[in-house]
């Protein structure tokens, strides 16, 4: 697991706001049907770099869902669509939220649920 600290900064807190961050779009990760959006984004406040995993099913009310966890700088250009499920399971935390988890902003580990 990659050991990062966190610092208490408001993009570890909600109410998250997208305002807070530069956002660029990585793609989609179609890989098991999931048409996952990948971006990657930096806080403006303490300039840590995330990458964003949104996915949300159609036919499911309340199936929305996303994970955030830090990259680091090293790792940032072997970021894909594909491989972004395996890299926020290779953190030692991450968060998570919306409405598949009650609109709660939780931290996290381990397996991520993105599959329908």
């Amino acid at each position: 697991m990659k050991k990062i600290p966190k610092l208490g900064c408001i993009c570890e807190k909600p109410p998250m706001n997208h305002n807070d961050y530069r956002s660029s779009e990585v793609g989609i990760d179609r890989t098991n049907g999931r048409y996952g959006e990948v971006s990657i984004q930096q806080c403006k406040l303490c300039q840590r770099i995330w990458v964003h995993y949104l996915a949300e099913f159609e036919h499911y009310s309340h199936s929305g869902r996303w994970y955030k966890g830090i990259v680091a700088k090293k790792d940032l250009s072997g970021i894909t669509p594909e491989n972004a499920v395996a890299y926020l399971e290779s953190l030692e935390w991450y968060l998570y939220g919306g409405s598949f988890f009650g609109n709660t902003v939780e931290f996290g580990q381990g397996k991520v649920n993105v599959d329908s």
